[in-house]
């Protein structure tokens, strides 16, 4: 069986392993230690990746996979000419992520919230490539938008992950509701503040379309879902979080104990039903949430395969989903400012998936 190899991608706003303060605050276990080091301890080959905090699934995917390759990053010459920004980004030809990538190598990539679009993303693009950039003209062009290495990854797990949207950021643009007329605790508006600034983008010159923003409002990333491919070759799973509880007038608020930057826009996603721009309905089943994200969202991306998990039965080309996760956005990350023990839950996950037999590639 081929080596396997486990790469971390964060979410919005995160940080890996090429950003300074990585050491002293790691994302994957910030209050518990660093869970590379952990996980590399028992034998499993794990990496933090470092893409554009906010920047856009494309952007992220050219980054994650120069990163691996060990190359400059090259966002491609459709895509730059489109989008209005440089055609080529950071090189981390001599400091790549993974010592050595080759043929005997396959990935496990994990994306937490965000991290998940930037996964499917870059799968899919190792699978076929990108028909506009093989189009575009230009004397030389990124293997990653050739295609053909559908057989690169072996698994993909999307944690927490956004994958149909989240109504975070479309509450605000449907004039139907007022999110300041939502309940919250009078502490809660100062936090989420914070948090919104925190997570906004440096704007620059670029297309209003190439920013994470975008791409997890929910007319969007239903949209991107249905432009990525579900590989027949490579094993998904998908752990979506609930914090929140059902109170008799319908609608959802947050646990105790949820980390407090998320506590408003926890109750505000609790609270909204309504209807998207592109005409998509919001009901009830949406209200179920971590503090960021819609848990019914976290399942699978619309349009492909899915079933609940069976361990005894796992088939790859379809979404495997897991029980939802009683904890906050970043529960699995580790937590903010409320530490959670997640070595133990990976170290099973990770030995678990790299024990599954290698599924038949479609390359």
């Amino acid at each position: 069986m081929s080596k396997l190899q486990y790469v971390f991608v964060h979410g919005l706003s995160g940080w890996g392993s090429y950003v300074e303060r990585y050491q002293k605050m790691p994302y994957w276990g910030m209050r518990g230690g660093d869970l590379m080091v952990y996980l590399r301890s028992k034998g499993l080959d794990s990496y933090a990746a470092s893409v554009a905090p906010t920047g856009s699934a494309w952007d992220r995917a050219c980054e994650l996979y120069a990163q691996i390759a060990g190359v400059r990053t090259d966002y491609g010459a459709a895509h730059s000419q489109k989008y209005r920004h440089e055609r080529y980004g950071p090189d981390f030809s001599a400091r790549p992520l993974i010592p050595m990538w080759n043929e005997d190598t396959r990935l496990v990539l994990i994306g937490h919230s965000f991290g998940g679009a930037t996964v499917r993303l870059f799968s899919h693009l190792l699978a076929y490539g990108d028909e506009e950039e093989r189009a575009a003209g230009a004397e030389s062009i990124s293997p990653l938008f050739e295609g053909g290495s559908a057989d690169r990854v072996h698994a993909l797990v999307a944690l927490a992950a956004p994958m149909n949207g989240t109504t975070a950021y479309d509450l605000f643009a449907d004039p139907s509701f007022d999110p300041a007329r939502v309940k919250t605790p009078w502490w809660s508006k100062l936090l989420a503040r914070m948090l919104a600034r925190g997570t906004r983008a440096q704007k620059d010159e670029r297309d209003e379309r190439d920013w994470a923003g975008h791409d997890m409002r929910i007319d969007n990333a239903l949209a991107m879902n249905s432009r990525i491919a579900t590989l027949a070759g490579t094993y998904y799973f998908s752990v979506p979080c609930g914090f929140t509880e059902p109170q008799p007038d319908g609608l959802h608020r947050p646990k105790r104990g949820m980390e407090p930057l998320f506590v408003m826009r926890s109750c505000q996603i609790g609270a909204y039903a309504g209807t998207t721009a592109g005409g998509v309905r919001i009901d009830e089943s949406w209200r179920e949430n971590d503090g960021l994200v819609n848990t019914v969202s976290a399942k699978a991306p619309s349009g492909a395969p899915a079933n609940p998990l069976d361990r005894a039965h796992v088939e790859p080309g379809i979404w495997n989903i897991f029980l939802t996760h009683e904890g906050d956005h970043m529960a699995l990350q580790g937590g903010l400012m409320r530490r959670h023990e997640i070595r133990e839950f990976y170290e099973e996950l990770l030995t678990w998936i790299g024990s599954l037999p290698p599924a038949v590639s479609e390359s």
